[in-house]
């Protein structure tokens, strides 16, 4: 079983801040704006009555990102007509779910071709991180922490279940999808299907969501947020998009380049996945 390091939501140039964690210790990861998309921001749910409208309203009522043609990202005022690219699609009640609904994840282009490479593969395990920054009620209004600076932090995990290329015959209850409504012109554009279960634990499903634990943060406490510390048995395995260089004294520097960092099949990476799923899971 391969794990795969998956970077999404908010980064400096789509979004222009980081994803929160909010004080019950959710993280939510916010998807990165596209104008040419399908899905509002104000038609993702954080809960029955609040939008993720409502939710960056309150945080930062402005957002970055490249108007459609154009090379440079700048900074938008946030309205509700602004749209997302919702994806992956972890969060169960994040939108309404057609009967038979599984979390679904897209990639196309380059980062398909590396995946392809890399030779990934059903039962193999996503382990999405993003940069996240603590937030705190003050006045009755959500404001990030300014003593928190971001870090990178895992938020959710998806085991294979499918792959599947988009060919125009997707099942209906995917169609709401952005790499399906609006499908790429790319021959391999490709969507992920979750197993509906975990092959190594029946009882949890086969994608989901994380409360917030100090086990899930990347960044080496003290360092910038690209600096990480993870466990020593890393050094004697391969990592896509790193080598023996990003190995350095006392952290371990993680590439600006790429989505998803392949980690090749090693029993020791496997069950630290493992061990992130049965800990944090949000149940």
């Amino acid at each position: 079983m391969k794990v795969i390091l998956s970077r999404k939501g908010f980064d400096s140039e789509y979004g222009g801040y980081p994803s929160p964690i909010l004080p019950d210790g959710r993280m939510i990861s916010l998807p990165i704006p596209l104008p040419d998309d399908y899905i509002c921001y104000s038609e993702v749910f954080l809960n029955q009555t609040k939008t993720y409208f409502d939710l960056m309203m309150e945080l930062k009522p402005k957002i970055r990102y490249k108007n459609i043609g154009s090379k440079k990202s700048v900074w938008h005022l946030l309205e509700k007509s602004t749209k997302c690219h919702l994806d992956p699609d972890i969060y169960p009640d994040a939108i309404h779910r057609e009967e038979g609904w599984r979390p679904l994840f897209g990639q196309d282009e380059k980062a398909q071709k590396h995946l392809d490479k890399q030779r990934v593969a059903k039962e193999d395990v996503f382990l999405f991180f993003g940069w996240f920054r603590r937030t705190k009620w003050l006045n009755g209004k959500l404001h990030f922490d300014r003593t928190d600076k971001g870090k990178h932090i895992i938020f959710g995990y998806f085991q294979i279940g499918d792959i599947l290329p988009v060919n125009g015959t997707s099942a209906k209850w995917m169609s709401y999808h952005p790499h399906i409504v609006q499908p790429r012109k790319n021959i391999n554009n490709t969507i992920y299907m979750a197993k509906e279960f975990l092959s190594w634990d029946s009882g949890l499903p086969g994608a989901g969501t994380f409360l917030f634990n100090d086990s899930l943060v990347l960044t080496k406490p003290g360092y910038s947020r690209s600096k990480w510390q993870l466990p020593e048995y890393f050094k004697d395995v391969a990592i896509s998009y790193h080598d023996q260089n990003s190995w350095k004294d006392g952290y371990f520097q993680s590439s600006p380049i790429g989505q998803e960092f392949v980690i090749n099949d090693n029993w020791q990476v496997e069950e630290w996945a493992k061990q992130l799923v049965r800990i944090n899971m949000k149940r």
